[in-house]
């Protein structure tokens, strides 16, 4: 108070002065306010007084605004009375300001800080030359003061990359380089590059560089670089991933060093020498390129012949000598060996006695003297002669005995002539075929005139041919099927006797199936189920028709998997309708959005403009592993003007629709014909999708090559069944049985490769023995069928036999192995369908006879049904015991929905029709209609036949 009055000159000049300044103050407020509400402009300045400029300790930063998140600008200064924010040019209202005032206790000055809010809706209506932009103006004693201006950006990243990085191929210690151009955002995105899904490090890597402009640069190329290569980009808002880029690292071959010279091939005379290198110096990997010239060479080389040693003629005696012996010798000079010729064999010197044994010695005469030597010498000769002779007596007995045996079994006009060729010989052994249920008119007598030809030695030990030639009942005729529901339920509806059902299977029918997609093999039947597929229709007749009236009727796809059921009276009596089912073979119209997949073929039923009293059931095969937790399912139709719009999701409750998924197919219930598909969006990385995995294979224009062929399909039967019919064209025979593959979206690649080829038999080109598919390929649902192919060579023309392992393996996934055991050469076999479904030969059905039901029953079970009581409605309990139970408000709005339900029964068992089932779910709701109870057989027959003489049956 002191220095403000010494100031003023006195305690009447220090008041007058405060109320200058409060004056001053409120003139600033008032100017503000005005400026801000009528456009006008605050003042910079104010009178100057004693004091400091305001200091600002917090200036406001640059921002971006997250989607629709404001965002909040601060400023603080001191010493400051005021603050104020102006963006772009224009003063903020001072309602929009929030000011906090305190004290700075170590200079005793007023610290004011002041921050705003700035929304998106602000920003986008900003258009100047600039970014929109904010400062802060703080007034004190002596002035003003102006903080920096604070850009304000809406933060984006979009979703596609200016440049993908590229795969590429280089020799080792070359240089990679792998552009990446992140997409365009705000702020820019940062780029971090993954190498088989694992980051970068380029700090512990002094070889890798990802510094200059996103690019990933190595400067010398290992073995260990190679693998797949992705570039993310991420920034405050999102991250987005590229395509990912192979990168495949190879090793040209070099030569090693050459071997030493071989010896002559020859003893003597013009031969040759040879040397030898191998390319392993370093051998070829990932593709490289073998060494160029030549791996052996040769010289000439001349040997002298090497002569052998010959002794000369003996010379003559030598003069008798004291002991009454004489010498003669002689020499291996005729010729002398050379040239490392052997040397002559046998004595080069011998002694006889010279006096004819008339020598005395020790005063007797020599020929009395018999040592003991002599004795033993004398011995040992006598018994080797007559072990001689015995030997030969025993070699002669034995021959004239075999001669006799030879004699006996052959005549001299009779030649085996297995015996020129070693008993190997081809026989033809009539066989019949097998009672399998897989087999076309399996109910006919079989033929007993297919052959089956054995080329080997003559042995049955194969048990599969014992088994095939001794089994009695594949000589007798399939019986007939009767399957009775006889259950206290239905006798007590008085209808025991007519819900007898009889499945005899008349010539040209097929035999019941209890798989939806596709029928099981024995391994005793393998053989004749994998070579025939010439019974499948081709691309052109995915499509079918049919005409129904009031009485309904059944309209199948062959082979697909996909049906129509009609239900009685869901067409106006004396009307008719052509009806038409098809699917769509070419590209699919539905494009997934985001992480969306097409699980089913599109299906269209028409016409359009048909219009049906009672929903109609619609089958669809689906690929999906039905799993609540990891699928969201949902039925899309295509409108009139091309786009997809989704009808409903498979868990939600509608009374527009209905849909019942089972593990393999979708049941759907509509009021309206259309085109439709179900689609899945994956809920998370466990999400898989059912594969059917199954291997090809037929002899290439070159004899010596064989061609696999492994294709990876959705497991619906219409995609295999497109398969079958390209593998047809192409002259490819199915070498396994299919097998089914799990795959997860985890978003890891499928590796599919040929292990175990017999090494000295069959060879496979270098480096294609293991091939790699993208996630994204079989992922996205692409219906062009999709496969792997190896090119396998014999290396001789005799090999005829071909048994190898094909292993399909999905990276942190499941697996599958394909054994085959083939022979490539032609020959007879059996005719067998691989889809052996009774609506191969019927696709259209109409009346009575296309349904599992019996009418009278049907109508006996809705009228019990259909009635409520005291606990409840009846056809909910019916809708549990046949394992409905969600949306059942659907079948709440329909006018019977316990035929609602029976119809969705008769979809679900097209194909076992398994009426002991539905009669035991009957039984167990145990409520019997007392009206019905005593109505007899008789009159149940009466009412069957005025029924259908009433309907023109």
């Amino acid at each position: 108070m002191g220095r403000v009055a010494a100031a003023g000159g006195g305690s009447g000049g220090a008041r007058r002065w405060i109320l200058w300044l409060g004056l001053c103050f409120w003139a600033a407020g008032a100017a503000a306010a005005r400026g801000t509400n009528n456009g006008e402009v605050l003042p910079e300045s104010i009178p100057s007084a004693p004091g400091t400029l305001p200091h600002f300790i917090e200036e406001p930063d640059d921002a971006y605004i997250i989607k629709s998140n404001p965002i909040a600008l601060r400023c603080k200064a001191r010493p400051a009375m005021q603050i104020f924010f102006k963006c772009n040019g224009e003063w903020v209202h001072q309602n929009e300001h929030v000011s906090e005032e305190s004290l700075d206790e170590s200079s005793g000055l007023k610290v004011r800080e002041v921050f705003i809010n700035v929304t998106r809706q602000q920003v986008e209506d900003f258009h100047g030359p600039e970014d929109y932009w904010c400062q802060c103006v703080a007034w004190s004693h002596l002035g003003t003061s102006k903080s920096r201006k604070a850009s304000v950006r809406i933060a984006y990243l979009r979703k596609n990359f200016e440049q993908d990085p590229q795969g590429r191929e280089v020799p080792i210690e070359g240089m990679i380089v792998l552009h990446c151009r992140p997409p365009e955002g705000v702020p820019a995105a940062e780029v971090e590059w993954l190498k088989n899904e694992e980051p970068i490090d380029s700090e512990q890597d002094e070889n890798i560089d990802t510094r200059a402009d996103h690019n990933l640069i190595i400067r010398q190329a290992r073995l260990s670089d190679s693998g797949n290569y992705t570039c993310m980009a991420a920034n405050i808002v999102a991250k987005r991933r590229s395509l990912s880029a192979t990168v495949v690292v190879y090793v040209n071959g070099g030569w090693s060093s050459w071997t030493e010279w071989s010896a002559c091939n020859v003893r003597c005379g013009r031969g040759w020498q040879k040397r030898s290198r191998t390319c392993t110096n370093p051998a070829p990997l990932n593709g490289g390129a073998f060494c160029e010239g030549m791996s052996v060479q040769k010289i000439t080389c001349t040997s002298l012949c090497p002569v052998d040693g010959s002794w000369e003629v003996w010379s003559e005696w030598s003069v008798c000598s004291p002991e009454c012996e004489h010498l003669r010798i002689r020499e291996c000079t005729a010729p002398a060996p050379r040239n490392g010729g052997k040397f002559c064999e046998g004595l080069s010197q011998e002694s006889e006695n010279c006096t004819d044994g008339l020598c005395i010695l020790d005063k007797k005469p020599l020929h009395e003297i018999k040592p003991q030597s002599i004795e033993n010498a004398s011995d040992i000769a006598l018994y080797s002669g007559l072990g001689a002779a015995i030997v030969a007596v025993a070699v002669l007995v034995i021959g004239v005995t075999l001669y006799r045996r030879s004699q006996s079994d052959y005549g001299v006009d009779v030649i085996d002539s297995s015996a020129l060729t070693g008993g190997f010989q081809t026989f033809n052994f009539k066989t019949v075929r097998q009672g399998n249920s897989l087999l076309l008119n399996s109910s006919m007598q079989p033929d007993l005139t297919v052959s089956r030809t054995y080329s080997g030695p003559i042995c049955l030990q194969d048990p599969l041919d014992k088994e095939l030639m001794t089994e009695s009942s594949l000589f007798n005729p399939l019986s007939d099927i009767k399957v009775k529901v006889q259950s206290s339920f239905m006798v007590s509806l008085g209808v025991s006797e007519r819900a007898e059902y009889h499945g005899k299977n008349h010539s040209g029918t097929f035999p019941h199936g209890n798989n939806h997609s596709f029928s099981t093999i024995h391994p005793r039947n393998k053989t004749p189920y994998i070579q025939n597929l010439s019974s499948l229709p081709t691309r052109t007749e995915l499509r079918t028709t049919g005409v129904f009236g009031h009485l309904g009727g059944r309209l199948v796809m062959p082979n697909t998997g996909v049906s129509l059921l009609i239900p009685h009276g869901a067409i106006p009596e004396e009307n008719s309708w052509e009806i038409y089912m098809s699917i769509n073979q070419g590209e699919p119209s539905l494009q997934s959005d985001g992480s969306e997949v097409l699980l089913s073929p599109e299906v269209t039923c028409g016409p359009p403009d048909m219009i049906v009293t009672t929903p109609f059931a619609l089958t669809i095969p689906h690929c999906a592993d039905v799993s609540s937790e990891h699928w969201n399912i949902h039925l899309k139709k295509r409108s009139q003007q091309g786009k997809w719009e989704e009808v409903m999701s498979v868990e939600d409750e509608s009374t527009s629709c209905y849909c019942l998924l089972d593990p393999f197919a979708c049941h759907v219930l509509l009021d309206s014909f259309g085109t439709y598909a179900l689609t899945g969006e994956p809920i998370t990385d466990c999400a898989v999708k059912q594969l059917k995995v199954a291997v090809f294979g037929c002899m290439s224009c070159n004899s010596l090559d064989y061609n696999l062929r492994v294709y990876c399909v959705d497991n619906t039967p219409c995609a295999f069944q497109e398969v079958v019919s390209d593998e047809r064209h192409q002259g490819g025979q199915l070498l396994e049985e299919p097998k089914l593959l799990h795959f997860k979206g985890n978003t890891f690649s499928l590796q599919i490769s040929v292990l175990d080829i017999p090494p000295f038999l069959w060879r496979i080109k270098p480096f294609t023995a293991c091939q790699e598919v993208p996630f994204s390929r079989l992922w996205c649902s692409n219906r062009q069928p999709l496969h792997c192919a190896f090119s396998l060579e014999r290396y001789t023309p005799t090999t005829t036999q071909l048994s190898c392992k094909i292993c399909i393996r999905q990276l942190k996934g499941h697996e599958q192995i394909l054994q085959v055991q083939t022979s490539i050469l032609e020959s007879e076999r059996e005719t067998i369908t691989f889809f052996a479904q009774e609506d191969s030969t019927y696709p259209a059905q109409t009346g009575p006879k296309a349904f599992k039901i019996p009418y009278s029953i049907r109508q006996r079970i809705c009228a019990t049904f259909d009635t409520p009581n005291a606990k409840g409605k009846d056809w909910q309990m019916l809708a549990q015991k046949n394992s409905i139970n969600r949306n059942l408000s659907y079948f709440a709005t329909q006018s019977s929905p316990s035929a609602v339900i029976l119809n969705l029964w008769e979809a679900r068992h097209q194909h076992d029709g398994d009426l002991d089932s539905l009669a035991c779910a009957l039984e167990e709701i145990g409520r019997t209609h007392t009206k019905l109870s005593n109505i007899t057989e008789s009159q149940l027959d009466e009412a069957d036949f005025n029924y259908s003489r009433q309907n023109g049956l």
